[in-house]
């Protein structure tokens, strides 16, 4: 199967390129960096050509509300159309769990624009949402932070694997389209308040962490308590925070951070 990843350079792109590849199907990673620019159409005709599904795991680079909104109406807009002339048979597009009930964020509504286009397009397709992956809890605690204080809301949060969210779109992507949503979360669920205090306390970062209803997490404020996680149906994957932070302890990055590592107790 020939798959094009839009976003194939990125964190999530750059695994389901390799599982893909791994598995014997043809997948090309396409991105600005690899002469291809969703935004302008550059490169888009020509790694098209051929293509049986295209996957698109891209982000906005700007969580700012106009400059996500004019992010993925447009770059959805013109892997839609391009899709549309050269017959692909299924698009897949990462989202986000809750993305529905976080519409008070310019960014969750651009992300649900990016939804409501792909549904209206005709062209069968699959949505993944996945909840935050475990390493993106680094920046939400780097967001929530205020002149040394961490200001967080009481509520559940379920995160996973990165290496997991792309084992699941890839599933989706060689797969047969749903033409609906699909949601997929780790296996163990925390409140983000004390997970993130927990964490900081176990690696002597000094901010303190303040529990507050009213805290903005991106935009949105007095959200409720399971407005993060996901439905009955989602698909639960197997690697526990714990294991995760070993795997990674011989290679951390920033945004592997501190919430991560602290609670399995490395």
């Amino acid at each position: 199967m020939n798959v094009v990843v839009i976003g194939g350079t990125g964190l999530i792109g750059s695994k389901l390129v390799n599982k893909l590849t791994e598995r014997g199907h043809r997948a090309v990673a396409a991105a600005p960096n690899t002469g291809v620019n969703t935004i302008t159409g550059a490169g888009l005709a020509e790694v098209l050509d051929g293509a049986d599904v295209v996957v698109d795991v891209s982000n906005s680079p700007s969580f700012e509300d106009e400059a996500a909104l004019e992010f993925f109406t447009t770059s959805t807009g013109n892997l839609l159309r391009a899709e549309e002339a050269f017959g692909v048979r299924h698009h897949v597009a990462l989202s986000v769990v809750g993305t529905e009930r976080l519409q008070a964020s310019g960014y969750f509504r651009a992300k649900l624009a990016q939804e409501d286009m792909i549904r209206e397009s005709g062209i069968p397709y699959t949505i993944v949402r996945a909840t935050q992956f475990y390493e993106f809890l680094g920046r939400i605690t780097d967001a929530a932070t205020v002149d040394g204080t961490v200001r967080l809301q009481p509520v559940y949060i379920q995160p996973l694997a990165a290496d997991e969210v792309a084992q699941a779109v890839g599933k989706a992507s060689v797969g047969t389209p749903v033409n609906g949503t699909i949601e997929v979360a780790g296996p163990q669920r925390y409140r983000l308040d004390e997970l993130v205090r927990a964490a900081l306390s176990k690696r002597g970062d000094p901010r303190e962490v303040i529990t507050d209803t009213a805290a903005p997490y991106f935009g949105v404020m007095d959200m409720a308590e399971d407005a993060l996680v996901p439905g009955a149906d989602a698909t639960i994957t197997g690697t526990r925070l714990e294991e995760w932070v070993t795997r990674n302890s011989a290679r951390p990055s920033p945004r592997t951070d501190a919430v991560a590592a602290s609670v399995s107790g490395t």
